[in-house]
């Protein structure tokens, strides 16, 4: 694993289980459990690291490797359930939140499917969990393609006989490990110095002064932020149950917005997130006069070439979102100011050098770090917000439409938030995460995004008939 996987990983604990995952919802009739399982054994050798389980290694002298699993079972992976007929979207919730709120066996291939009977029209689901250590989420909106085709009437492959690896001693897996450890820091730096040479007006004597200029400034932006008040009443500790609610736009509103008030569809959705997150401190009492609620927005650092593959290239920026201001389109503004300065600190360094960075610590210290920073609390970042593009076109599984998918976004680090955003078909959809023991007016903060959403429109409306 690399470090970044190494830490979702350790991270994983009773009250964190550290897997993504969404909700996806079809027009039926319903395919039978037999039907999804045979389309997943025949789609499987197209992404091994779906038969293959984390092995530790001893002490954890180094990062957990993935191998074989020699008694894969699909049967395991791939469940079977349903609601009581005409099962509404609220059933639908209920259940995907207790389903998604379980951890996965950390001894198995981290990955379960669950095909739903029952809803309302005919309509069935499918509720999908990935451990965050095997995909982030751009990652994970690749392997939609192990099941989702373009054709209704695709034909998929027949299951083959698969002949496991044998997985190495726990002996042989240290000893890598310690040969690893030496030999990373030196391939590394080697490529920390190609990295900065390649990126322009990076070359030549300055450039490490150049370098230490806008990591400075970085830095300065990220002491702002330690001594700016925030909404810390939303952070504290986490339970071991979920919450897990959605609502949706669509495309064409959000392009509205933008083309009306400027900004990116990112900033856009971010800016209806803060709404939601005003409504619930208001509903609340805790709306104050200058509060702000920091949500950490995470960035894909990864390149085209590795589209499709399962390890996380992700880095993270930081956005303060003005939840006291009143007005949206102020709102808007400032979402959009701060994420334009965090595009510029990116696009001057190489994020990848910085993130890779991770890989000279320990794995010992690395899962020490980790466990403390994710399975504890903190009064800075009180929320997770990170938007997927999804694809315009429609899909299909087994011949059936895909209506709507809604994104699961795990929590961690006190954080009792998270919103996945993921566009599908000309609709955006918010699936909104939370503690269900600290958040149990959820559909306040879902309301108050969607009513973020119709804001925003109203306030472009004028500037687009003008």
């Amino acid at each position: 694993m690399s470090a970044m996987d190494a830490g979702f990983f350790f991270a994983e604990g009773e009250t964190t289980p550290m897997h993504v995952g969404s909700v996806a919802v079809f027009d039926g009739p319903a395919p039978s459990y037999g039907d999804v399982v045979r389309l997943l054994l025949g789609k499987l050798p197209e992404v091994p690291r779906y038969r293959q389980r984390a092995m530790r290694v001893p002490l954890d002298l180094g990062r957990p490797v993935w191998v074989d699993d020699p008694h894969f079972q699909i049967l395991y992976h791939v469940r079977h359930t349903a609601v009581p007929r005409p099962g509404s979207d609220e059933q639908l919730r209920n259940l995907a939140g207790r389903v998604l709120g379980q951890r996965l066996d950390l001894s198995k291939p981290l990955w379960e499917l669950w095909l739903v009977e029952g809803l309302a029209e005919g309509r069935w689901a499918m509720i999908n969990k990935v451990h965050h250590a095997m995909v982030d989420g751009v990652a994970g909106t690749d392997l939609m393609q192990l099941v989702f085709d373009l054709d209704p009437a695709a034909t998929h492959p027949e299951p083959q006989p698969w002949d496991p690896q044998e997985p190495p001693s726990p002996a042989a897996v240290a000893v890598e490990a310690l040969t690893d450890a030496v030999a990373r820091p030196v391939r590394r730096f080697a490529g920390v110095a190609r990295a900065a040479a390649s990126l322009p007006g990076w070359s030549g004597a300055g450039a490490l002064a150049r370098q230490a200029g806008v990591l400075g400034g970085a830095a300065a932006n990220v002491g702002r932020q330690l001594v700016t008040p925030a909404a810390s009443s939303l952070n504290g500790r986490l339970g071991p149950h979920r919450r897990w609610a959605w609502t949706h736009t669509t495309v064409d509103e959000v392009r509205r917005v933008r083309r009306a008030l400027g900004g990116s569809m990112n900033d856009v959705v971010v800016t209806a997130v803060a709404a939601g997150l005003r409504d619930l401190l208001a509903a609340r009492g805790e709306l104050t006069q200058g509060l702000l609620v920091r949500t950490m927005v995470p960035v894909s650092i990864r390149r085209p070439t590795e589209r499709g593959t399962l390890n996380n290239q992700i880095s993270a920026v930081f956005v303060d979102l003005p939840v006291a201001e009143p007005d949206a389109t102020a709102r808007l503004a400032s979402v959009r100011s701060q994420m334009d300065a965090n595009k510029r600190a990116l696009s001057a360094y190489d994020p990848r050098a910085v993130t890779g960075a991770a890989d000279l610590v320990p794995a010992p210290l690395l899962a020490a770090a980790v466990r403390t920073l994710l399975r504890s609390g903190q009064p800075w970042v009180q929320a997770v917000t990170t938007n997927v593009p999804g694809p315009p076109i429609p899909l299909f599984v087994l011949g059936r439409h895909l209506r709507s998918l809604y994104p699961y976004v795990p929590l961690g680090s006190g954080v009792r938030f998270s919103i996945g955003i993921f566009s599908y078909e000309g609709v955006v959809s918010f699936g909104v995460t939370a503690d269900f023991d600290a958040v149990p007016d959820i559909d306040v903060l879902v309301d108050g995004i969607a009513r973020g959403v119709t804001e925003l429109v109203a306030a472009a409306e004028p500037v687009l008939t003008v």
